[in-house]
């Protein structure tokens, strides 16, 4: 084709397509250079060879589990429990939940990992449940996280953290330590 030719056409099709099709677009490149390859195509002395890498880090299934089990136990404390033993709980029994949960976490593959849930209706009253981990598919307990409210005498009111397991059918108390209330007696979970 006349040089003259090409650039008219090259010009016309900028101007019909509103310039979507620009002067150095890969089919330009082709047209008016026939004998040379495309310059937007990678040719063989440039080829570079990658290795996989894997940008999937893995899953931490203990760190959901856990930021669920605080929430669930702020739930069970209600507003009159939980500002008055708040800061002995994250400093002293929620640490040692979450090392309770890793240890039992660990020991599962991740398939059985991947399956745990936690439960979401703390007992009320004075009952002892704050929440158990269980396995979503078979819907069994792995573990069972408790609260007690022990009376001292001469002492007063303590909150005994304790959680169980299923490797044992729940009969053995761990002990995760206990929370000093007062002499006086302690409202209702939940209120």
């Amino acid at each position: 084709m006349k040089k003259w030719f090409q650039k008219s056409i090259i010009i016309t099709v900028a101007l019909l397509t509103f310039g979507l099709i620009s002067p150095n677009h890969v089919i330009w490149e082709q047209l008016l250079d026939n004998k040379a390859p495309l310059k937007s195509v990678t040719s063989e002395s440039n080829t570079r060879e990658y290795d996989h890498v894997s940008l999937q880090e893995p899953i931490d299934y203990s760190e959901s589990i856990t930021i669920a089990a605080k929430e669930q136990a702020y739930i069970k404390f209600g507003t009159r429990i939980g500002p008055v033993i708040q800061n002995k709980f994250d400093d002293i029994i929620f640490p040692r939940i979450q090392e309770a949960i890793d240890a039992t976490i660990i020991n599962l593959d991740s398939d059985k990992a991947s399956q745990l849930a936690i439960s979401e209706r703390p007992s009320g009253e004075y009952h002892e449940k704050i929440f158990n981990i269980y396995d979503d598919i078979t819907k069994k307990d792995i573990m069972r996280f408790h609260v007690r409210t022990d009376k001292k005498p001469l002492d007063g009111y303590y909150f005994n953290f304790h959680y169980h397991l299923a490797e044992d059918k729940y009969t053995k108390h761990y002990a995760l330590g206990e929370i000093f209330w007062s002499k006086n007696t302690p409202p209702k979970w939940l209120s």
